[in-house]
């Protein structure tokens, strides 16, 4: 079996799904990894926006009806990402039992590397349902202390069902002095900080053509803090290239 991940928030809006999709375009492309992202946010679906795909007629919320299998609601990106989307009709709501996720992804996690579970904002049944489903829990939040504090109580309730709290990711980071540093969200939840992606334009142009800000511009800001992020993420040491440490060598100096 392999790592399933929840990915959660205290908030809506810190951008969470945008790194689900980075994240898991990078390990497939980038690493040579088998990823499967979910949408577990049945309710305000929007993973298959953020990964281009528009039509899905089988879904996560057939598979919870035991209309379909898992395999039959998987659809694969171009990037060899694995997605499982949820539906956006508010019919389709009708009748599931979020809390059988664990059972309806069984088929995946048995026989994917990494799966990553793309959780409801806050403590809901289907932030719980996605918690519980998961070994591991990552939380990304903006560098805010009402952000920060729901973080705080987010991993409460994780460490409570058993899942082990992997640590924080802070979000459109622009190092402004009026947000908190990463020394201070650490020692204000007692988790680390794995990464600090800043505030990237880029991001903007990539979620108006659903394509992840990997694959439009590798070379963004975004995209190289997520790429370090990935690495560390399968216990690998991110080197930057030559090139890399050339502009910035230049830029000091």
């Amino acid at each position: 079996m392999g790592r399933v991940i929840s990915v959660v928030s205290g908030k809506g809006g810190v951008g969470k799904t945008t790194f689900v999709s980075n994240v898991s375009t990078i390990l497939v492309q980038y690493f040579n990894k088998d990823v499967a992202v979910v949408d577990c946010n049945l309710t305000t679906s929007h993973l298959g926006f953020f990964m281009g795909i528009f039509f899905s007629p089988v879904t996560l919320n057939n598979v919870l009806k035991g209309e379909a299998s898992i395999e039959e609601a998987t659809y694969v990106h171009p990037s060899g990402v694995k997605v499982i989307p949820a539906s956006l009709a508010l019919t389709d709501l009708e009748g599931i039992d979020i809390m059988k996720l664990n059972d309806a992804l069984k088929g995946l996690t048995e026989r994917t590397e990494i799966v990553f579970l793309d959780a409801a904002p806050g403590l809901g049944r289907e932030a719980m349902a996605a918690i519980r489903a998961s070994q591991e829990a990552i939380f990304v939040t903006t560098p805010f202390l009402p952000c920060v504090a729901d973080v705080i109580r987010t991993k409460e309730v994780v460490e409570q069902v058993g899942v082990r709290p992997l640590g924080i990711v802070l979000n459109m980071v622009t190092g402004d002095r009026r947000e908190m540093k990463k020394e201070e969200v650490e020692s204000m939840s007692g988790l680390p900080v794995l990464a600090e992606i800043p505030f990237d334009k880029n991001i903007r142009a990539s979620l108006s053509m659903s394509v992840p800000i990997f694959l439009l511009n590798p070379r963004a800001k975004a995209s190289k803090e997520l790429l370090k992020f990935s690495a560390g993420l399968i216990g690998l040491e991110y080197r930057k290239s030559l090139l890399e440490r050339i502009f910035e060598r230049i830029k000091i100096w």
